[in-house]
């Protein structure tokens, strides 16, 4: 009888892209031989989890082991080896070397495909001390990170990005005093600064010491040492910086390496080698507007990928898609969500634009617990294409981004959000949905309806001769407002057209509505007057004050 050689897959690395590409290809082919090399002692857990066991959120540590090799083993027939290191690729033969870590051996591993997993590395800059800093990346992390925050009481988390922010929330919900350094003059880059002196906000009212637009030049003993001179004290430090992509094995290996620092890859995840396939936070990834190459290290793209190269290696339709950058964290309660690109970006690449802010309730105001939203949402002016949204909040921030990030995926224009049948009722939205809302505002300025003036740009406007009218309430007036501004309430307005003077007028609420209808009952008074340009303040006084910081 004659058998047929089985085909061997080799994965290299497990978690999110390995794990689900092996499973993937399992359900697809009962026959091939398919062999995990992890090089760590666990090869399926939670990553995204790693903050909240060392905050003691998640209390069980097996809480965060997916999988073992033997349960792996026993449901999809995987070959999961742990503490297993792929070292070095022979692409010729088609052959891995391996180094067991626990025997302390090496040996060959042949192969027919080949799926390189190997993930992002943290970024470690070459600080005096550096080697008392933390990072949390695996298990392995995570339990030296929980033994150094027994019994200390001072931590300095190193960079204000998603992972820490997560991991300085949790160092203070375990008692300790945190600081934050971060080398820009913001935390949460993805964001824009207005949106996110809200999360500044959040950190310091929970009492995390902010120390932007610094960096750490030295970690001492039981401190570290910022480059003004200042000393933070530290008893742990965690430097989470940020991450690049681990490519020594493919570089080593001869695959081609992309300009931004990642393994290249094409568009059905194939590597310069035919037999080589590439995925997660190690390859570069296309933008969904530029199809020029990104850096993207989340899970959930990780993930995806490992099921489409499973496809792509069975032989199967399909491949790997556009990226927005889809991400989310919580900051002491307080939810923050972001999709595609922020103004910031945008501003920098010379890309024309349109900035809407809102800031609507979670839910139904009437119904117990709603929560303000912080929103926007920009666009592109000529063609109403949504090029990216973000959302601050206590509730509702992650299903309004996921709504948008999905309206962008099927190339809805920002217009369209308006149209969208979205689920209501009290208390869960409000049945003029803030993504109905965005559309609505989206469609009047596309109209010609009004026209708005973003909070960074008031200041110049007003030095150039325009008058800044606040509609809202006297007592609001009196309470706080924009220096030099008339107050001329919104149900008053009609009565006292006569009093506003010639020339350029921006008219502004607390949130941008009253503000809107304003800028209606102007225009459509403009007879007899000698008004010039008629503006809202995109967002009123709310987002004014969070971007010019009072």
């Amino acid at each position: 009888m004659r058998y047929m050689q089985r085909t061997r897959i080799v994965i290299v690395g497990g978690v999110a892209g390995g794990m689900s590409a092996a499973t993937r290809l399992r359900r697809l082919d009962e026959t091939a031989e398919i062999v995990v090399l992890e090089r760590s002692g666990h090869v399926s857990f939670a990553n995204c989890g790693l903050p909240y066991r060392v905050g003691g959120v998640i209390e069980q540590r097996n809480s965060l082991l997916l999988q073992t090799p033997a349960a792996l083993n026993a449901r999809f027939g995987l070959d999961v080896r742990v503490r297993h290191e792929a070292i070095a690729v022979d692409a010729a033969a088609r052959r891995v070397r391996v180094r067991d870590l626990a025997a302390g051996e090496e040996y060959d591993l042949g192969y027919d495909r080949l799926i390189l997993s190997p993930g992002a590395v943290p970024v470690r800059p070459g600080l005096p001390g550096i080697e008392r800093a933390l990072t949390l990346r695996n298990i392995e992390d995570t339990d030296a990170l929980v033994a150094a925050v027994a019994g200390a009481r001072t931590g300095v988390v190193i960079g204000g990005g998603f992972i820490g922010l997560e991991v300085a929330e949790n160092l203070a919900r375990r008692g300790l005093a945190v600081g934050i350094v971060e080398a820009t003059d913001q935390v949460l880059a993805p964001i824009d600064p207005e949106l996110a002196a809200l999360v500044h906000r959040r950190l310091r009212d929970r009492g995390v010491e902010l120390h932007l637009g610094q960096q750490v030049v030295e970690i001492g003993a039981d401190d570290v040492v910022l480059a003004d001179g200042s000393r933070l004290p530290a008893q742990v430090v965690v430097a989470a910086i940020g991450v690049r992509p681990d490519t020594a094995l493919a570089a080593a290996a001869g695959l081609a390496i992309g300009e931004l620092g990642g393994i290249r890859v094409d568009e059905r995840l194939r590597t310069s080698d035919p037999h080589i396939f590439a995925i997660g936070d190690a390859v570069e990834k296309t933008d969904a507007f530029t199809a020029q190459a990104a850096l993207v290290p989340l899970a959930q793209t990780a993930n995806l990928q490992g099921r489409r190269v499973a496809d792509v290696a069975m032989g199967r339709p399909g491949g790997d898609r556009p990226v927005l950058g889809t991400a989310i964290v919580e900051v002491f309660g307080l939810q923050v969500a972001v999709t595609g690109w922020n103004e910031k970006r945008l501003r920098a690449a010379g890309r024309a634009h349109r900035v809407i802010h809102s800031h609507p309730m979670d839910h139904a105001g009437y119904y117990p617990g709603a929560t303000q939203l912080a929103m926007k949402l920009l666009v592109d002016p000529v063609t109403d294409a949504i090029l990216g949204a973000q959302a601050v909040g206590g509730s509702g921030a992650d299903k309004r981004i996921d709504v948008i990030a999905t309206a962008m995926a099927a190339g809805l224009r920002a217009s369209g959000l308006a149209g969208l049948e979205l689920a209501y009722a009290p208390p869960f939205g409000s049945a003029k949905d803030p993504v109905n809302m965005l559309g609505w505002i989206a469609a009047n300025l596309r109209d010609g309806l009004t026209e708005t003036i973003q909070w960074h740009e008031l200041a110049a406007a007003q030095a150039a001769g325009a008058t800044v009218v606040d509609v809202r309430t006297a007592a609001e007036h009196q309470a706080a407002a924009i220096p030099g501004a008339v107050p001329v309430p919104l149900d008053e307005l009609r009565a006292r057209l006569d009093e506003l003077p010639a020339g350029d007028l921006i008219v502004y609420c607390a949130v941008g509505l009253r503000g809107y209808l304003a800028t209606r009952v102007l225009e459509q008074h403009r007879a007899g007057h000698a008004w010039g340009r008629i503006r809202n303040l995109d967002g009123g006084m709310r987002t004014w004050q969070a971007g010019v910081g009072r």
